[in-house]
């Protein structure tokens, strides 16, 4: 376990040292919250085993990771630990280089008088502008703290989503692997020593199998020009979705096709809702949380027609009607949306909402995955019995010949 030290203020504001074991620096805080103690600093003692490697410079920050720095921010400001002395205690708790060198320029800026939130739009390509524009609304409320927990909250939830949806990718993937690894092994190792058997008899190859003997010849010879290949067109699609308009047709697209079209749209829905409620809860302006839920659904053209309709509310009335109107999320959405604007609590009703959809899209994944998983096998079944059969039609012909 861990071994951190601490400096804290005791209730006669007395500086007190010392160490602690624990599993994180939130328990430490804990533990000098039980004692009415202030925490000033924290460190955590590190063998040099345990050092960053210099790769963690290279990794990206991650929504979990953002999802426990507000945690742990939380904790502490809850504690009545400044901002500045919070930054300066996570940047030592923090584990992956990057992310410490963001801290450590968050903990300059502050201390050079710049707001926190001020410090985070200088590294909005990590920090969402959800999470500046809450932090800048806790900042003028005066609750930082509650904002930090409810970023905390809504990255871990989100974190879950993400992690859903990569873990139903798994298996397809894995199949289409085997696919292409049992198609080129067939084709680049045994066709050509299996084909060779019947060259010297004579027997003349059938069509088929000529087809296949020229696709491996060629693989064995020109495998280079396979990868060339598959690297320009990934290299063309990135270029291409630059431009926000294949974007837009692109991700319409998904929201048609049958096997995955549940998924992408429970997946929005999710993140519609729930980044909605937090923001309004937040003390956001309803037009901006709109031009913020906008760039976080995931999905080009469902962030489009957000911005359609976040002019449509412009123009008047209530923000149940043109997302009913645009029709780009499921029936139950709008009426809910409708049910918290007369109630005047739309922030919880959102709330709940997203709760239910989250659960929604577990099962859409399962519902997705289980289609998927047979028509992959097939798929498989398919292609390398092809390939089979391709290489047994020579052997049925020497048969013949031979009869």
């Amino acid at each position: 376990m861990p071994n951190f030290n601490y400096t804290a203020l005791n209730q006669a504001g007395k500086k007190i040292h010392g160490n602690h074991n624990a599993s994180s620096i939130t328990e430490v805080i804990e533990m000098l919250k039980r004692k009415n103690y202030i925490p000033i600093e924290i460190n955590q003692n590190k063998s040099k085993s345990r050092d960053i490697s210099i790769f963690d410079s290279f990794s990206r920050v991650t929504t979990k990771d953002l999802a426990v720095f507000c945690r742990q921010f939380q904790v502490m400001l809850n504690a009545g630990v400044p901002i500045v002395n919070s930054l300066d205690i996570l940047k030592h708790q923090t584990e992956k280089k990057k992310f410490v060198e963001i801290i450590e320029d968050l903990y300059e800026q502050v201390q050079k008088g710049s707001t926190f939130s001020e410090a985070l739009l200088n590294h909005k390509n990590v920090f969402p502008e959800i999470m500046i524009s809450m932090v800048e609304a806790g900042e003028v409320s005066g609750n930082l703290d509650i904002i930090m927990e409810r970023l905390s909250v809504h990255f871990e939830k989100e974190f879950k989503i993400e992690n859903k949806v990569k873990g139903a990718m798994i298996y397809p993937i894995i199949l289409l692997i085997a696919v292409i690894s049992v198609v080129s092994f067939l084709l680049v190792f045994v066709m050509p020593t299996f084909i060779g058997m019947f060259e010297g008899s004579g027997v003349e190859l059938p069509k088929l199998t000529q087809l296949l003997l020229s696709i491996s010849d060629f693989l064995r010879s020109k495998w280079y020009v396979v990868f060339g290949a598959i690297a320009l067109v990934v290299i063309i699609y990135k270029r291409l979705m630059k431009e926000e308009n294949l974007r837009i047709k692109r991700d319409k697209l998904k929201l048609r096709l049958p096997i995955i079209k549940n998924v992408q749209i429970k997946v929005a829905s999710s993140r519609f809702t729930r980044t909605l409620s937090t923001l309004i809860s937040s003390g956001v302006e309803l037009m901006k949380s709109i031009e913020i839920v906008s760039r976080v659904t995931g999905n080009a053209y469902i962030a489009t027609t957000l911005v359609e309709v976040k002019e449509d509310l412009r123009k008047g009335g209530t923000l149940s009607e043109p997302l009913e109107r645009r029709g780009i999320f499921p029936p139950m959405i709008p009426a809910m949306v409708n049910i918290g604007e007369e109630s005047g609590a739309i922030d919880e009703v959102l709330d709940k909402t997203a709760n239910f959809y989250d659960e929604e899209v577990e099962t859409a994944i399962n519902k997705m995955t289980t289609m998927l998983e047979p028509i992959m096998i097939v798929i498989m079944a398919v292609v390398v019995g092809f390939v089979v059969i391709a290489m047994m039609l020579p052997m049925f012909d020497m048969v013949q010949t031979v009869q």
